[in-house]
Formats: structure tokens, sequence, C-alpha cells
């Protein structure tokens, strides 16, 4: 699927749910369904700055496509960071690099997260960037 299709899938998902608590619990959920990351990742080079939370973010590339694992020690932010990998993980490093990431918009993060959240969300989306431009620039 495309990056695109994949925020549509995203947005459908949570128009399903009126009531944020129910939304929280989604972001909770994906969060718990997120794979454990290595602890040999859960080093001081794989923290995003700008978290509030720790938020470690792995990235290697394989076959054209970079591929992000992370993990977090609050359960929010780990649904957070586990949105942001279902939608751009497994993509070109230009894909990644290309899209236009509105589905935190679409589905009214923006709105309901806390300020430092909202700060943390953006540093996790600027990382998963960083790495697909570091990724572009490189012969895999």
């Amino acid at each position: 699927m495309t990056i695109d299709e994949l925020q549509e899938e995203v947005i459908e998902e949570f128009s399903a749910f009126d009531d944020w608590m129910d939304k929280y619990q989604m972001i909770i959920d994906l969060g718990n369904e997120q794979p454990p990351l290595d602890p040999a990742y859960k080093t001081e080079d794989n923290l995003i700055d700008g978290c509030q939370s720790r938020v470690w973010l792995h990235a290697y590339m394989q076959d054209g496509l970079v591929h992000f694992e992370a993990d977090s020690d609050a359960i929010i932010t780990k649904g957070l960071i586990a949105l942001l990998i279902r939608v751009l993980s497994d993509h070109t490093p230009h894909e990644i690099l290309e899209s236009d990431v509105h589905f935190i918009d679409a589905i009214g993060l923006t709105q309901h997260l806390s300020p430092t959240r909202s700060n943390g969300l953006l540093s996790m989306l600027k990382q998963i960037k960083t790495y697909a431009l570091a990724y572009s620039q490189t012969k895999s």
C-alpha cells in the first residue's frame, strides 16, 4: 500500500469512534501491539530529542525500503510512534520524504494531544524523515 492509502486507512479506522477516550484506547492498543524493540537498540543514539517520554527509534534499509522499529516508556507515546511506523515504514526514502503526513490532523490528534505530546509527535516525524534523508543519500 502507498503512504496515502495507509493514511486513509488510519483516518477511516479513527472515524469509527466519536469519543476521544475510544480513540486514545485505540492508540494505546496500537502501542501494545508494537513488537518490543531489541534492547540492543535502546541506546542514547536512538533516543528521539524533543520527546518528554523516552522514545527509541531504530531504522534500517533493506531492499531499497526503510524499516522502522521503536519503543517508548509511555503507553500513549508508544501508540503514537506505532501509528507513524504503520504509515511510513517499509517505503523508499523518496516516498517517505515526499509524503504529506496529513492523517495526524485528519484524525484530530493535533487538537487532542497536550502541547508536549504534540511536540513529541512532531519530533518523531522529524526523526523518521531525517533517517529517510540519510538513506536517500546512500546505496543500500
